[in-house]
């Protein structure tokens, strides 16, 4: 914002121009924001790769019951062919 001020005197027409300018308040205001915003996507990220890690170890395990289930089956099939 420009500030005009005039003074008057013996002397000839005198402006006067002050500006001001902010702090950059504003500057640090953006800078928290942007700050908070990685913090909860940096969040967001680590606890969809646990999921992930989770849903693969269920997956995993339940493909080895099948497994050992299927190994059973076979296991009786072939004491019932003796």
């Amino acid at each position: 914002m420009i500030e005009e001020r005039t003074t008057y005197s013996d002397q000839p027409h005198t402006t006067t121009v002050i500006e001001r300018k902010s702090g950059g308040g504003g500057t640090i205001l953006i800078g928290v924001v942007l700050l908070i915003a990685v913090i909860i996507g940096a969040f967001y990220l680590m606890n969809q790769n646990r999921n992930e890690s989770a849903q693969t170890k269920a997956i995993t395990g339940a493909a080895e019951s099948v497994s050992d289930g299927a190994k059973k089956v076979g296991d009786a099939a072939q004491k019932a062919v003796e």
